[in-house]
């Protein structure tokens, strides 16, 4: 069985418990063990407790954001660790990108190395958390194979590693080898107030997008002009010209459950009004966080079980407006 350390900023727990959800099948097939600082024991000496398990782990994943790279705790003890302990041919590391940051900054020592999820693009960056998480799964089924060859490969010869069998732990570390799940994660509820402030969220998140994305579409292309038009704190609408003529537009408001459910609906009316939609995000939840859902009604064919993130649900209603441009 492999040993995995997660070092990561417990401002972003709520990402290490999703991929840890998405490792279940690995953990059942008994290939890895996955351990992180809430997996210490109530009386352990917490600096000791790390220190040993990193000390002992096949695979560090570094799950990287902006308060990983701000924690002095996390960039400079268990990452600097790590990178000696690969130099040493005893771990392999590899840099998981959570949220857009600075990683691949000269001053950081895990810049070179292959990240995940594919190109490096964060996590929160896909449309669909759940599919960037796949694709960490999938890299890192790769990278288990890989140091299963390399084991078997080198069998005969003198070990990698120091394994977890026969790690030769501090006199003054209190080891405790009490089995224990790192599954202790249970379902979340989320109430009204919840909901309704991530609609606000996600509005927010969305507007912002939109202005940003006409004054670039603008700025690139020759001929094309641009209008962002506010219209109230729950609508807005948008206007795209080339060479002076109108060639797209747009309107998205927050539906408050006047007219329809609650959630973010498109327009093809700049004014955006209330009675009126081509496409609908609504919101929905599982049993760890919220999310938007599209009715489906769109181009591109996202399927109505997508769970949309800010940034996912901003790139397919951007989408909706900039494809007849595209086409034509």
């Amino acid at each position: 069985m492999t040993s995995i350390f997660v070092s990561y900023s417990h401002k972003d727990e709520q990402f290490r418990e999703e991929l840890e959800v998405h490792l279940a099948m690995l953990k059942r097939e008994g290939s890895i063990d996955v351990w992180h600082d809430r997996r210490i024991v109530a009386g352990s000496q917490i600096d000791s407790t790390i220190d040993v398990e990193l000390e002992k782990s096949d695979i560090v994943l570094l799950l990287i954001s902006p308060d990983f790279l701000a924690s002095s705790y996390c960039f400079d003890v268990e990452v600097q660790r790590a990178m000696q302990l690969r130099d040493q041919g005893k771990c392999e590391v590899i840099p998981v990108i959570l949220r857009p940051c600075d990683w691949q900054s000269a001053n950081a020592p895990f810049s070179k190395l292959l990240a995940v999820p594919k190109d490096g693009m964060p996590v929160s960056k896909w449309p669909d958390k759940d599919d960037a998480f796949l694709d960490i799964v999938k890299q890192l089924r790769k990278a288990l194979e890989a140091l299963e060859a390399f084991l078997v490969k080198n069998t005969s010869k003198s070990p990698r590693r120091v394994t977890s069998r026969n790690i030769l732990f501090p006199s003054n570390v209190p080891h405790i080898d009490i089995p224990r799940s790192s599954n202790l994660r249970l379902a979340k509820t989320f109430n009204d107030v919840d909901k309704d402030r991530f609609l606000d969220e996600a509005m927010k998140y969305v507007k912002r997008f939109f202005e940003q994305s006409l004054l670039e579409l603008k700025e690139r292309n020759e001929g094309i002009d641009t209008r962002f038009i506010p219209i109230d704190h729950n609508a807005f609408g948008c206007v795209i010209y080339r060479d002076g003529k109108t060639v797209a537009k747009c309107g998205i408001r927050l539906n408050t459950g006047r007219y329809f459910g609650k959630g973010i609906s498109y327009t093809n009316d700049e004014s955006a009004p209330e009675n009126t939609m081509q496409e609908s995000l609504s919101l929905n939840y599982d049993e760890q966080s919220l999310f938007l859902v599209p009715m489906g009604m769109g181009y591109g064919g996202v399927q109505r079980t997508a769970k949309l993130s800010f940034n996912g649900a901003s790139e397919y209603l951007w989408e909706l407006l900039i494809s007849p441009l595209q086409r034509s």
